[in-house]
């Protein structure tokens, strides 16, 4: 069983379920997938132990979002319309936002791999991925962040 179904089974059981207002304390783990049902448990599973979690089904709408300068990790999925998730990672280096990110993939490539390493992604996850790899890929970019911005 892999994680993608597993967290394909518990959003059907919460349907309809979407982002809450997200705090206004501490960073927050994005997730930008096209896929709601992905990007939700993702949210779901960064939720349920404890850190402060937000979907989003486009680059586009991240960028927009007024939780973009509290990110302390970025979750995306290489394939989307319009900005894949390398895109937006690069945007975002361009625009001096340097994001510790995940990029997730069901259409792994080598190419793909080596351009993302070289850009910087912290970890490149194919789909279907364990869980526990997602959760130590997400808290060594969350220690990333947390050595950027300084220990309180």
């Amino acid at each position: 069983m892999s994680f993608t179904d597993d967290i394909r089974r518990s959003v059907k059981a919460s349907r309809g379920y979407r982002s809450c207002q997200v705090p206004n304390s501490g960073p927050i783990v994005a997730i930008v997938d096209d896929d709601t049902a992905v990007g939700n448990a993702i949210e779901v599973l960064m939720r349920s132990i404890g850190l402060v979690a937000q979907a989003f089904s486009s680059g586009e709408q991240f960028l927009r979002s007024p939780e973009l300068s509290r990110t302390g990790c970025l979750v995306v999925d290489f394939d989307m319309p319009r900005m894949n998730g390398l895109d937006l990672h690069n945007r975002l280096s361009r625009l001096g936002k340097a994001i510790p990110t995940v990029l997730i993939t069901a259409y792994p490539s080598d190419d793909i791999r080596a351009r993302a390493l070289q850009a910087g992604i912290i970890c490149y996850l194919p789909k279907p991925f364990d869980e526990s790899d997602l959760l130590n890929c997400i808290q060594t970019a969350l220690d990333r962040a947390k050595g950027n911005r300084g220990a309180p």
